[in-house]
């Protein structure tokens, strides 16, 4: 039995606008990673930055949230994703291996949610997550932070926007069938841009080292 997808939750909160998706867009995000089958990605990001105030962030909560704000400069280099489910969860989980140049790889996890008001919640790590909006512009599928939280016992705590890095804005845009490419900004109300990652990526068949485990 196949696990989730995260086009089985766009879908729902997406109403028409899921329709004027490109198709290679919506097979992407409809395909179901069963657990101990996951989807594997490879890819280079182009560009990576961060801003003073944001380099600040990403020292401070590294050791809650080690790789979601990452406080260094960079170009080019090699990440990896793997998209996975696990038995009996209704999240999708993906892990990002950021290989920077001369620097030990960086490792991110997070996943989506439906909250019970049917929004789109990514979780980052310690009960940290954000609400996103999600549109449509040009097939592409565009997401946009909505507000941050702290989710305690079940209690989502709105953070103030001003101690937060950010308004996030997500671009997953369509190359073709097998490549797309992500840009994500994080501007600060006051402070400007904090956070820029530009990357382009594609599907592959599993690592050899995981090959090896089956």
């Amino acid at each position: 039995m196949n696990g989730p997808s995260e086009g089985e939750l766009f879908r729902k909160v997406m109403g028409a606008e899921w329709g004027k998706l490109h198709p290679d867009i919506r097979r992407r995000f409809e395909k179901n990673p069963a657990p101990g089958q996951p989807l594997y990605y490879q890819g280079e990001l182009s560009q990576l930055r961060s801003s003073r105030l944001g380099k600040l962030l990403g020292f401070i909560t590294r050791p809650f949230i080690d790789g979601a704000l990452i406080p260094y400069d960079d170009t080019d280099f090699p990440v990896d994703i793997e998209v996975y489910s696990k038995p009996g969860c209704p999240h999708i989980f993906k892990q990002r291996t950021y290989r920077l140049h001369g620097r030990q790889p960086i490792r991110f996890t997070s996943y989506m949610a439906e909250s019970e008001r049917g929004e789109v919640l990514e979780y980052v790590g310690m009960g940290l997550g954000m609400k996103l909006r999600l549109h449509v512009d040009g097939g592409n599928l565009y997401f946009t932070s909505d507000g941050y939280f702290w989710d305690i016992f079940g209690w989502r705590m709105p953070l103030p926007g001003l101690l937060t890095p950010g308004k996030t804005f997500l671009c997953h845009r369509n190359d073709d069938r097998e490549q797309f490419n992500i840009r994500i900004e994080i501007r600060h109300a006051l402070f400007g841009k904090t956070f820029l990652q530009v990357g382009r990526f594609h599907e592959i068949a599993a690592p050899a080292h995981e090959k090896e485990k089956s």
